[in-house]
């Protein structure tokens, strides 16, 4: 499985940015998907999920940044909105299910850089 982050880039604060995710391969079903960052000296947080129904936020994110997916394409997307430059940081993608075999897989990207400034 192999998933792949889009769209990191230099943003003024208060400004907004879409990351996106494309997860492709050995496929049969996700269960779970995340978006999580790390900022330079700090360990990696998770700041939003999504399953099937549900979606999850970090306190610093929520109200500011909104999660979705579209299973048809396996891709999960990231809006951001007001943001900060605390919100710097490398943006990686997760993605958890099951292959055509049935077995779990857990995958992540290879990140995607955000840099909020003036």
């Amino acid at each position: 499985v192999q998933v792949v982050e889009f769209g990191g880039e230099l943003v003024q604060p208060g400004g907004s940015l879409t990351l996106s995710c494309a997860a492709s391969g050995n496929i049969f079903r996700i269960d779970a998907m995340g978006w999580y960052r790390q900022a330079p000296g700090k360990q990696r947080d998770v700041i939003a999920t999504i399953t099937e129904g549900t979606t999850i936020y970090a306190d610093s994110v929520k109200g500011r940044f909104t999660i979705s997916r579209d299973n048809a394409k396996n891709t999960m997307y990231l809006q951001m909105n007001s943001l900060k430059p605390e919100d710097t940081a490398v943006y990686y993608c997760h993605v958890a299910g099951q292959t055509f075999q049935l077995n779990r897989f857990d995958a992540w990207g290879q990140g995607t850089q955000v840099t909020v400034s003036s």
